[in-house]
């Protein structure tokens, strides 16, 4: 039987959506239990080939590859920016965050992937992310980031139901 050891490193994931501070405050619980610190992903999904045909389409004439990276790069900055404020709204909990929060990231790509290589590359102990699951006939259905983090990642998940 292989030895329980106290988390380290926490990976909060993080889509900024309305559950957000339940979330992070299970994040800074666990993180203060474990004497861990904490790193603050968001990840910014791309364009997609829908988004990029429309693009072409009303700017015919245009760069568009160049355009939609000025783009991304504002939305990394704002979602940066965004996660940073939020960390100063939580004064209250979050009194001690420059001894908790060591990272705060926004990268771009599909969500699953880049969340499971982030915490396998940063020496992530545990996933801590919100999960946006949904009640029908008596069946949870969990959000497909939760769900495909849950069937494929070797890092634990902890889930935080959003009701």
């Amino acid at each position: 039987m292989s030895e329980i050891k106290p988390f380290k490193t926490i990976l909060y994931a993080t889509n900024l959506g309305s559950i957000m501070r339940p979330v992070f405050r299970q994040a800074i619980n666990l993180a203060r239990v474990h004497q861990a610190k904490i790193i603050m992903l968001h990840v910014v999904a791309p364009l997609g080939s829908t988004g990029e045909a429309v693009l072409s389409l009303y700017m015919p004439d245009k760069d568009t590859t160049q355009i939609e990276q000025e783009s991304m790069n504002q939305v990394i900055e704002t979602m940066r920016q965004r996660l940073h404020k939020f960390c100063e709204e939580e004064d209250d909990i979050l009194h001690d965050k420059d001894e908790i929060i060591d990272k705060i990231a926004v990268s771009v790509g599909n969500p699953p992937d880049v969340i499971k290589h982030y915490a396998e590359t940063h020496q992530v102990d545990v996933i801590v992310m919100g999960t946006h699951a949904h009640n029908t006939h008596s069946h949870m259905l969990l959000g497909s980031t939760a769900r495909t983090l849950t069937q494929h990642s070797k890092i634990p998940v902890l889930l935080v139901p959003n009701s």
